[in-house]
């Protein structure tokens, strides 16, 4: 995504009512009756606003992500999960620097359409937000990212892959998720150590992925890794998101008989190959997800049944073993009735890094936003960090790194590296072959 992170608290645990990447940061679980921590900066200010800043008022901000079209799926996910992190901030007080102040989200359709993206963005900034988040899809933050820099207002990334997004020496764009360098380099590395880890050597690779700055990204950061770890890409196949049925592609990916098939995509393409499959039982060690919005999701295994047992993900992905998360995805559960998938953690993260640089700022002008975003060092427990939330002069986070989840008995469980499995990988399996 980019493959492969947006709610309410409950309205009779927090007298609130309300409507995703992660609440989070370095926060602990709050008390009953509060709002749960979604950060904690370092070195974070809490003095006074500066005069003539917004104080105990509203904050705007906008929220953009595809609502509508083949991705509404994960945008309407997203979407809730911007206000789940809303919700809880105000609830806890709002942004104390600015004594009290609230945020209000504004959210925008994308219908998964770049142009409608910054003419939305537009609208909203116009209206008078302060900052973006959004947007899930690689192509539309490129045109969010352009129209940021050009308006000068900070774009916080919470699911979009593709790195020429912060490839053009912006100052307005900050990317908390791995980007796709990370994501098809990791995905390369971790097959490679988890074959020899298996004593179940990888020789050959076939890979599909749909055809967007997000997919072809992915792929490249794979291609170059795969080639330093010994391993051949036998061939490469995209596949357009309207297509209802990918047995052909499929079958053209399989050709040379690989021993992985590898896949970049979102989640609904994701479900219709996971079933195509399972009728063409291909020879393969495994189904290797690289930035896939469907292997990791949490509904997925109930959308395919059997047929989505072993799939592997290399991806962003929320810290199944936090206690903190499990309380934000058991709130996003009771009020959606909906598992909340991994990218709306991430949006939820998106709006506590928010908070936090508005805390610093001190103030809602754009420019000071952006450069305490800039300064940003907010630890997280709801999403997997080899450091605390950073940004470097490009805009990405340098702590940001995928791991690797597989399809257990119908369940969803990160399985690679070591320090943060819940259970040991299944490594060669299928769903139509068992080990």
């Amino acid at each position: 995504m980019m493959s492969r992170l947006a709610g309410v608290l409950i309205a009779t645990a927090l007298v609130l009512s309300a409507c995703s990447g992660g609440g989070g940061g370095g926060g602990t679980t709050a008390p009953a009756g509060q709002a749960p921590s979604g950060g904690q900066a370092q070195g974070a200010a809490t003095a006074a606003p500066a005069g003539g800043q917004a104080q105990g008022g509203t904050i705007k901000f906008a929220s953009v992500h595809p609502l509508t079209g083949a991705l509404a799926s994960s945008g309407v996910q997203m979407d809730h999960g911007v206000k789940l992190a809303v919700d809880a901030i105000n609830a806890d007080g709002g942004i104390k620097a600015l004594n009290g102040a609230k945020l209000e989200m504004m959210s925008a359709d994308t219908q998964g359409k770049p142009d409608v993206a910054q003419s939305e963005t537009q609208r909203l900034i116009d209206g008078g937000a302060v900052a973006i988040i959004g947007t899930y899809q690689s192509a539309a933050s490129v045109t969010v990212a352009q129209f940021a820099e050009r308006s000068q207002v900070p774009f916080i990334i919470d699911v979009s892959v593709a790195d020429n997004i912060l490839q053009n020496g912006y100052k307005y764009t900050f990317r908390v998720q791995p980007n796709a360098t990370a994501m098809g380099t990791f995905g390369a590395r971790y097959l490679k150590e988890l074959s020899e880890k298996t004593n179940q050597p990888v020789k050959t690779v076939g890979y599909l992925h749909e055809p967007s700055d997000f997919g072809t990204s992915v792929f490249k950061a794979f291609q170059a890794e795969a080639q330093k770890q010994g391993l051949e890409i036998t061939k490469e196949v995209t596949y357009d998101l309207s297509q209802t049925d990918l047995t052909a592609q499929a079958t053209q990916a399989l050709a040379g008989n690989p021993d992985v098939l590898a896949v970049s995509g979102y989640y609904a393409d994701g479900v219709t190959l996971a079933k195509n499959l399972s009728l063409m039982k291909p020879n393969l060690k495994a189904v290797w997800g690289v930035a896939n919005g469907a292997f990791d999701a949490p509904d997925f295994p109930g959308a395919v049944g059997d047929q989505g047992n072993s799939y592997f993900d290399a991806n962003y992905h929320y810290d199944a073993t936090s206690k903190h998360l499990q309380d934000v995805r058991t709130q996003y559960k009771q009020q959606f009735n909906e598992e909340m998938r991994t990218e709306a953690v991430f949006a939820y993260q998106d709006v506590y890094v928010l908070a936090d640089a508005l805390e610093r700022a001190k103030s809602t002008d754009p420019k000071a936003i952006r450069d305490a975003l800039a300064k940003t060092s907010l630890k997280s427990d709801l999403i997997p960090m080899l450091g605390p939330i950073q940004f470097d002069d490009k805009g990405e986070n340098p702590n940001a790194a995928p791991i690797i989840n597989q399809v257990q008995g119908g369940q969803v469980l990160q399985v690679y590296p070591d320090n943060m499995a819940e259970k040991p990988p299944v490594f060669p399996a299928t769903a139509w072959s068992k080990p």
